[in-house]
């Protein structure tokens, strides 16, 4: 029988099996803020499947980008979101529950596996938080998404007030 891993562990986990590391600060490229923590609840601003200063996977799915590739990409965004929410919370503990994540699919005209790519975040989010990282999920295809990205995921997280974060 093996014994349950922490959340942090989990997520190193799923670093190496992506092969990318998602330790340091996330930094955005504009006038927002990767995160607002408002109450109990956390919302993490679109993520790209960016790695560094480098977009991973680029193009539109189901014509430059397979489906298994968008579900990576998917897998990448994922990581981000976990990762600004340790960046702003201090760890993952204090996450509740993964409350809604939104995927964005820049695709093909005529591909309609929007969930399927979709299933590769919540697979993530599943590893990482297990229960807690079951959310209600929109995933919808878009004509173009930034920096060619074949994916953007954004979520609203529920988090434990009793240590409420003095960042804003």
């Amino acid at each position: 029988m093996t014994t349950m891993q922490s959340r942090e562990e989990a997520f190193q986990q799923v670093a190496r099996e992506l092969g990318h590391s998602f330790d340091g600060e996330m930094r955005t490229g504009g006038n927002y803020v990767p995160a607002v923590e408002h109450g109990d609840e956390v919302y993490v601003s679109g993520q790209i499947p960016r790695v560094g200063d480098m977009v991973v996977v680029t193009g539109r799915v189901g014509k430059d980008v397979s489906l298994e590739q968008g579900r990576h990409a998917a897998k990448i965004c994922a990581m981000r979101a976990l990762a600004i929410l340790r960046q702003t919370l201090g760890n993952l503990d204090r996450i509740r529950k993964v409350l809604r994540i939104t995927v964005y699919v820049q695709c093909a005209e005529d591909f309609t596996q929007q969930s399927e790519v979709a299933d590769g975040a919540s697979e993530v989010l599943h590893a990482v938080l297990s229960s807690a990282g079951r959310p209600t999920r929109t995933s919808v295809g878009v004509y173009q998404l930034p920096k060619n990205a074949p994916v953007e995921i954004d979520m609203i997280v529920a988090v434990d007030p009793a240590h409420a974060s003095k960042r804003s």
